[in-house]
């Protein structure tokens, strides 16, 4: 299953009802095209199912979904560093003086400038999932300031789109200390061998589990003792095993063996995405209201994030995500 690895789900505002032709057309406007030769950065949609010219929104038994192409090219800064070395010290043997902070500083610039056209591009793909009738928006990321380029993407596109982070009544910190120190998971979730524990003090220590048993009393004195899990992993209804984080996302998704039997067109063996999409759309689209039933229940929306600002190129370097399916740039 590659759909899914790793998602952050939004909440729809109820105001949004576009349909799917109107959609499609104002998503054209935002189709991706690749860097040219000067410049760092270039976003947008390109076919999910990955046939040129294709539509940019492939529904799949009435759900909506997208991908989000991000390419980037960068120059090493050791090669900066050379490059304004040289120039500096050329500077300097010419005219007897040292560059400023505000020369040196538009020299490096000039050198990112000169060097980008040889950079080699590195590209990240992300799947977003429009679930209209149960106003969900799935984004397949690791991290939110990569999910918020796909959310900010899809407000300027779509009109009068906004959507809005799902908060339950119960933290999930809370929940997940709950149900390691009892041992007893909610209905049809199941407590797998891994898990993160922090102090919330000055301490901020850390202690990880990795394919170890949690039903110890190692465990319960760590959360007498004021650790909080930062992530657990869980297995619902035997069909699809992830981890769950404080800050309510999903990673390490992993649909279990027997899943594809459900999926409406399972037998469609020519057409992997149709399968594909159906089976993870279908399992999650059971198991997202089974987890905010076990956290409580949603928390009423008190505003929505129409107007949600792209994230500064500098802000989402410095939360580039650790997993293995996204570019680290």
């Amino acid at each position: 299953m590659s759909v899914f690895k790793n998602v952050i789900v939004y909440r729809i505002e109820s105001a949004w009802s576009q349909e799917y032709v109107a959609a499609e057309e104002a998503l054209q406007g935002l189709r991706f095209a690749p860097c040219g030769a000067s410049q760092e950065k270039s976003v947008g949609w390109v076919p999910p199912r990955g046939q040129e010219h294709g539509p940019l929104i492939e529904s799949v038994d009435g759900q909506w979904v997208l991908e989000f192409m991000i390419e980037a090219k960068s120059v090493p800064g050791s090669v900066v560093r050379r490059k304004l070395d040289e120039r500096l010290a050329q500077i300097e043997a010419g005219t007897g003086r040292k560059p400023g902070k505000k020369e040196q500083k538009d020299l490096k610039e000039d050198i990112v400038r000169e060097l980008l056209p040889m950079a080699f591009s590195r590209h990240a793909r992300v799947t977003a999932w429009i679930d209209r009738e149960n106003r969900r928006l799935v984004v397949n990321a690791a991290n939110v300031a990569r999910a918020d380029e796909v959310v900010s993407s899809l407000v300027q596109a779509l009109s009068g789109f906004g959507v809005s982070l799902i908060h339950t009544k119960v933290e999930p910190a809370a929940a997940m200390s709950g149900w390691l120190h009892s041992q007893e998971p909610p209905a049809e979730f199941t407590i797998d061998r891994e898990c993160e524990l922090k102090a919330s003090d000055e301490s901020k220590s850390v202690v990880r589990y990795a394919k170890h048993a949690l039903d110890i009393d190692e465990v319960r004195q760590h959360i007498e003792n004021g650790k909080r899990p930062t992530r657990l992993a869980m297995t619902w209804d035997d069909r699809i095993s992830f981890e769950l984080t404080e800050g309510m996302q999903l990673r390490k998704l992993v649909f279990l063996e027997g899943t594809d039997e459900a999926a409406p067109c399972a037998d469609k063996k020519e057409d992997d995405f149709d399968a594909d999409v159906a089976i993870a759309t279908g399992e999650l689209g059971q198991m997202l209201p089974a987890l905010l039933d076990a956290l409580g229940g949603e928390q009423e929306i008190v505003a929505a994030a129409e107007d949600v600002a792209p994230p500064k190129a500098e802000a989402a370097a410095a939360a580039a995500p650790q997993e293995e399916e996204e570019a680290p740039f």
